[in-house]
């Protein structure tokens, strides 16, 4: 018994030995760096979109990373600009008090209905525009007489941003499209007084389409 101890005695104290050591080793071996789960988008998603839980997932980022003004939950939320797969969800990207202060103190988002859908969908988030009256047409007379003159258009706002495009229904293009626009108060309060069908001109000097 006493030589078979002797013989195993040797392979004992060599596999303990490496068992050791790889127990060191485990115990050096640095862990996963940190990191912080944050919310993003599942797919690249276009302005305008109201955000449903599969437009968005959460990824795992270093903390120096991760963007200041991270969401936690963004289901409901409209977009007002564009995001790219796995983009983590900000409140800069959604309409909101975090996109607002951008535009500066007193702005407020106001919905616009304007006449010609076709005409909204040259704009882009970030755009200059005009709102303009779009006064209806008269209808035709019985004779060749010429109606009464027509009332020009008016500039309602000038020069106010667009914020964002929600995604049209179909039972909502029949009548024009919707746009957001960063306004202050008596832009809004002006927008909301005008009754006439609403067109706009894009201002050139602003006008861009870069992403």
């Amino acid at each position: 018994m006493n030589a078979r101890l002797a013989r195993l005695r040797r392979p004992l104290a060599a596999l303990f030995a490496a068992a050791a050591a790889g127990l060191a080793l485990m115990a050096l071996r640095p862990g996963p760096p940190p990191s912080v789960r944050v919310l993003a988008a599942a797919r690249d998603l276009p302005a305008g979109t109201t955000l449903t839980p599969p437009d968005l997932h959460h990824v795992n980022l270093p903390p120096a990373a991760v963007p200041s003004g991270t969401l936690r939950s963004g289901t409901g939320r409209l977009l007002a600009a564009p995001m790219r797969e796995d983009e983590p969800l900000t409140d800069t990207r959604v309409v909101g008090d975090g996109l607002l202060r951008a535009y500066g103190r007193g702005t407020v988002a106001t919905p616009v209905r304007i006449a010609d859908a076709e005409a909204v969908r040259l704009l882009d988030p970030g755009d200059h525009i005009d709102v303009l009256t779009a006064p209806a047409p008269l209808p035709a007379l019985p004779d060749a007489t010429a109606g009464p003159p027509r009332d020009a258009a008016q500039v309602v706002v000038s020069s106010v941003p667009v914020i964002t495009i929600p995604a049209p229904n179909e039972a909502g293009s029949r009548h024009g499209a919707l746009i957001v626009l960063a306004t202050n108060r008596s832009q809004a309060l002006a927008l909301a007084a005008a009754t006439a069908p609403l067109s706009l001109t894009i201002n050139p000097a602003q006008h861009d389409h870069t992403p």
